[in-house]
Formats: C-alpha cells, sequence, structure tokens
C-alpha cells in the first residue's frame, strides 16, 4: 500500500459502480451497495462532538481529529506509531481500500486522507459528499458501533516532502518555484478578518502569504457537496493560473480546508501538492515574515 504519485483521469472519476473504486472518490450509492465488502475500511473523521455516536454510516469506525490524527501535546501530525496502532484497532489491512468521510464538508476526513498519504498508504478515498449527502439521501446510520477485527497495516515512515513548512512557503513567496494557494474566504485572504466567527485559533496578523492566490475551497465544490468534475476544476484553478506545471503549496487557516483542496489538486487533478498544515495561525504569528493585508484590520487582542 505505499503510495505512488497518482494521475486520475476523468473517465476514472465519472465511472459507474463496476469501477468506482479506481477513483478517488465513491459515491454514497456505491459505498451503500458495499457496506458489507470486508476489504472495505470505513472511518468517519468528523471535528463536532458527539456526530459518529448520534449516528454514523454502518460499519464505520471513529477517529477524532483533534486528538487521533495529530500529535495531542506539540503542533503536529499523529506520530507513526499513533496512527499504525488506530488504523490497525480500526481494521485496516495491508490491503484494505479506506474511505474516509465526516461532517462539516470532509474538510477533516480530506484531513485523515492527506496524513494517511503522508505515512505512504496508497489505497484511501474520500465519499463524495460525505455525511452531509449521505443524510440528505436518506441513506442508513448506526448508533451503536461495531468492533473491528484488528487489521495488520503497517505504515511507511513520514515522507517530508508532503508537507510545506513555514521556510518552503517564505521562499516560494519570494518567488521560489511553488504555487502559492490560499483557499481560506475572500475576506481572510484580504486581511478583512482574521478568522471566520466563532473560531479559536487565530493569528496576530491578517492578511496573506504575499504572491498567494486566493481560490475558495468551496469553489471547488457543487451545492451538494460533491467535488466537481476534472474539468471543471482545471478550469477554475487554471483561471487562477495554477495548471500544474509548477509545484503547488495550499494553506488555509489550521491546514483542514488546505486539506480539501489538496485533495482536489492531488489526489483528482493529479498535480504535485504540499499542505502547509502550519497555514495562517502559524504563518500570521511568525516573527520576520512578509505579509500582504490589502484591508489593513490591526489585531486588537480583544
Amino acid at each position: 500500500m505505499i503510495k505512488s504519485l497518482p494521475f486520475i483521469s476523468a473517465l476514472a472519476f465519472i465511472a459507474g459502480a463496476a469501477s468506482a473504486t479506481e477513483g478517488p472518490l465513491v459515491t454514497t450509492e456505491w459505498l451503500e451497495a458495499n457496506l458489507d465488502d470486508p476489504s472495505i475500511a470505513l472511518i468517519e473523521v468528523s471535528v463536532n462532538p458527539g456526530v459518529f455516536e448520534r449516528g454514523h454510516i454502518p460499519g464505520a469506525t471513529n477517529l477524532a481529529w483533534h486528538s487521533d490524527l495529530v500529535d495531542p501535546v506539540r503542533r503536529d501530525i499523529a506520530s507513526r506509531a499513533q496512527l499504525e496502532g488506530l488504523l490497525r484497532a480500526a481494521g485496516v489491512n495491508e490491503d484494505s481500500t479506506v474511505v474516509l468521510y465526516g461532517d462539516t464538508n470532509n474538510w477533516f476526513a480530506a484531513w485523515g486522507a492527506w496524513v494517511l498519504d503522508v505515512y505512504g498508504v496508497e489505497d484511501v478515498k474520500l465519499l463524495d459528499g460525505g455525511r452531509a449527502l449521505w443524510e440528505a439521501e436518506g441513506r442508513p446510520l448506526a448508533s451503536s458501533p461495531v468492533p473491528a477485527t484488528p487489521g495488520d497495516i503497517t505504515l511507511a515512515e513520514a515522507d517530508p516532502t508532503l508537507r510545506a513548512r513555514i521556510g518552503d512557503v517564505v521562499a516560494a513567496s519570494d518567488g521560489g518555484g511553488a504555487v502559492l494557494v490560499d483557499i481560506r474566504s475572500n475576506d481572510e485572504y484580504a486581511g478583512r478578518i482574521i478568522a471566520p466567527e466563532g473560531l479559536k485559533e487565530t493569528a496576530i496578523r491578517a492578511g496573506h502569504v504575499p504572491g498567494a492566490v486566493n481560490v475558495p475551497w468551496a469553489q471547488a465544490v457543487q451545492e451538494d457537496g460533491r467535488f466537481k468534475s476534472p474539468e471543471e476544476l482545471r478550469a477554475l484553478y487554471a483561471e487562477a493560473g495554477v495548471d500544474g506545471s509548477k509545484p503547488i503549496i495550499t494553506y488555509c487557516r489550521i491546514g483542514e480546508r488546505s486539506s480539501h483542496t489538496w485533495f482536489a489538486l492531488s489526489r483528482i487533478l493529479g498535480y504535485e501538492v504540499r499542505n502547509y498544515d502550519g497555514s495562517w495561525t502559524e504563518y500570521g504569528n511568525a516573527v520576520g515574515v512578509p505579509v500582504a493585508n490589502p484591508a489593513g484590520t490591526v489585531w486588537t487582542g480583544l
């Protein structure tokens, strides 16, 4: 299950149930028809407390983003040993197809897909549309999780080339070769706000990394939360000057929304992409880095 750089064609993306696992996404129809397939390891990654416990897709196990997929002490992704143990407990084997889904537009499920990519897990899919679409279509939910048979997956060492660090971002802002894609809202990018209302993680400075283009994550999806077609995605990013001819770095506020765009650019379009998981809460708090702040908003600390 060690990964290689994928190139997903439009044909694979829109294929029917017989070939649904060839692409990076699975449909709600396909998943419901294959819930009893023992080769599928179904994992929910939601951020809102109690969502999984109130009801989840039958057969799914739960990984908590804030404690299972990140280090509980330092700001980092989960360690290899930590994640390997959790995946084995979730029933993931070497030959499993891992299907991830979650609430909040699949942001945190996409984070999970990115973390698994860092650790070399190849056969990972997202449920297109996530929990919201599954529930909107009235598909079955279970309230009592069934313990999984322990799996045997072994993770590779983390691949540092799949993560962008703050030095990489500063270099890119100075013409260092990579294209920076800020996927936050226009208000965040312009510096009119530092973070969306109600969110705790913030930064001292408003604005964006100089040279970054702004393509808000929501532009990549349809009204029901499913990704747009590869042709539509390719045109969307090309309009912002992102065509895959150069390496790409995605960032947001804490790295979860940018994982969603990482998935679109890397897994669906096959571009070379790194996710900057430090994102604006690291960059906007760093001393001495360049910041573009068109709106001139100043943090008051109040």
